[in-house]
C-alpha cells in the first residue's frame, strides 16, 4: 500500500519508522528546538532536503501529550481512513563493499555485518525512517531528547540512520561535536561543520576513548542489539562523569482503551509473529520494556522512562493526537513490509507469497477506523555518576 501524493505532502507540510508490561512514569518538558525534513543521499544523490521549523502545524495546538497511563477519547466522527492510505584507513578501504548491498525480496538490506540486521536500508525505509524522525519529536513539540543535558561539548548518535537527529543536534548545539554511527552509509553528503558520520558497528569494540562524550543517544535500536547489558557497560565508560544516556524507543505491540484492538486478528497475529521471532533470533523487538532496570544495574542513575501513547490513525477527538495519528498511521503502513520480510521469511520460513498476503491484511487492520488502535514511544534516559 503505498502513499498518495498529497498524503506526502501532508506529511512534509505539517511540523511541530503474550506479554505484560511494566507500568511507567512520565514528566513534561517546554525545550523548543529545530527540526529537520527528510534530506537523505543514496549512490546516486537523488533525493532533495528541506528545512522546516518547529512553529507551525502540530505544535499550535496547546493540548498536553498523553502519557501512557492517559485515556485516549475516541472522534466519534472519524470513519473512512482510505483517503489516509494509499582502524581508520581499514574502514576507508571497506566504504566500496560496504555499498555491495544484498537485495532480498525486493527490498535492499545492509551487506556490512550481513544478516545481523533485519531490516531493509533502501530508499524506502530511508523515508520512513525519516518519517520517524518526525514523530519521534512532535511527540516532544519538536524537541529532540528528555535527558536534562547542559551545553554538551562531545556527542555520539548510535544507529543514526539517515542522520536527521544527528544533524537537527548538531544545529541546535553549534559547539558541540556530534558523531554519527550506523551499519549503512546513507546519511546526507552536506552536514553541519560540527556533524560527521562513520560507517561502525556498535556490537564490536568501541574505539571512542573512555569518559569521551558528554551525551550518547541511541533511538530504535531494539532489533539491533544483541547484548544490551553489554551496551550499556561500553556506556558508561564511554561516558564522562555526569554524562547522560538516552534511548528512544518504540513498542511492536498494539493496544487499545476501548478493547476494540481485540478485533484486530490479523494485526494481532503479526505482532506475535515478529516479537517472538525477533527474541528467538536474540535480537528482541520489545526490549525497551527492560532498558531502565538494564541502566540501573550497569550503574547509571536518575534513570526515567517516560513512556507516552501514539495513536495508529487519526480517530482521536484531540487535535494534536489526531494529527499524530495521521503519521504514525503513514509509518506503520510503510513499516509493516520491512518488519515482516526477512522476520518471516528467514526466520519463520514463510514463503514471500504468505507473507505479503498477511501484510495486506495488517493493513486493513491499521486502516479499519472502528479499531482504535495505539503503541507507547518511550524515551529513557539515565545519568552516569558525577564520581
Amino acid at each position: 500500500m503505498q502513499l498518495t501524493q498529497e498524503m506526502s505532502e501532508t506529511m512534509w507540510s505539517s511540523t511541530p519508522r503474550g506479554l505484560q508490561a511494566p507500568s511507567h512514569h512520565t514528566t513534561a518538558t517546554n525545550t523548543t528546538t529545530t527540526t529537520a525534513a527528510a534530506d537523505v543521499h543514496d549512490e546516486d544523490n537523488n533525493r532533495l532536503a528541506t528545512k522546516e521549523s518547529p512553529n507551525g502545524g502540530s505544535s499550535s495546538s496547546s493540548s498536553a501529550m498523553p502519557t501512557s497511563n492517559d485515556i485516549l477519547q475516541v472522534d466519534s466522527e472519524c470513519s473512512d481512513l482510505s483517503d489516509t492510505t494509499s582502524s581508520i584507513d581499514d574502514r576507508t578501504t571497506l566504504v566500496s563493499s560496504i555499498k555491495d548491498y544484498k537485495y532480498e525480496n525486493g527490498r535492499r538490506y545492509h551487506s556490512f555485518r550481513d544478516g545481523e540486521y533485519l531490516l531493509p536500508n533502501d530508499d524506502r525505509e530511508q523515508d520512513r525512517l525519516d518519517l520517524s524522525h518526525h514523530i519521534f519529536t512532535l511527540i516532544l513539540n519538536g524537541d529532540l531528547f528528555r535527558a536534562p543535558i547542559d551545553n554538551p561539548q562531545s556527542v555520539l548518535d548510535i544507529g543514526t540512520g539517515t542522520g536527521l537527529w544527528a544533524i537537527d543536534f548538531a544545529e541546535q548545539f553549534p559547539g558541540a561535536e556530534v558523531l554519527g554511527i550506523d551499519l549503512s552509509p546513507i546519511q546526507p553528503t552536506w552536514v553541519p561543520p560540527n556533524c560527521r558520520f562513520e560507517i561502525e558497528d556498535v556490537e564490536s569494540d568501541w574505539l571512542y576513548g573512555q569518559q569521551s562524550m558528554d551525551y550518547v543517544h541511541a533511538r530504535a535500536m531494539s532489533g539491533s542489539i544483541r547484548d544490551w547489558p553489554a551496551f550499556f557497560e561500553q556506556t558508561m565508560q564511554c561516558l564522562r562523569p555526569g554524562g547522560w544516556l538516552e534511548v528512544q524507543e518504540y513498542e511492536t505491540i498494539a493496544l487499545s482503551d476501548d478493547g476494540t484492538f481485540d478485533q484486530a486478528v490479523n494485526f494481532r497475529l503479526w505482532q506475535e509473529n515478529i516479537n517472538e521471532a525477533s527474541r528467538m533470533f536474540g535480537k528482541g523487538f520489545m526490549d525497551c520494556w527492560y532498558h531502565k532496570e538494564r541502566m540501573e544495574k550497569a550503574g547509571f542513575v536518575n534513570v526515567t522512562d517516560d513512556a507516552y501513547k501514539v495513536p495508529m490513525g487519526p480517530w482521536p477527538k484531540d487535535k494534536r493526537m489526531k494529527e499524530l495519528g495521521r503519521f504514525q498511521l503513514f509509518q506503520m503502513l510503510e513499516a509493516v513490509e520491512p518488519f515482516s520480510l526477512a522476520v518471516f521469511t528467514r526466520l519463520l520460513k514463510w514463503t514471500p507469497e504468505k507473507t505479503r498476503d498477511l501484510m495486506e491484511k495488517v493493513k486493513a487492520d491499521l486502516c479499519n477506523p472502528k479499531l482504535h488502535m495505539y503503541s507507547r514511544f518511550h524515551y529513557i534516559y539515565g545519568q552516569k555518576p558525577e564520581n
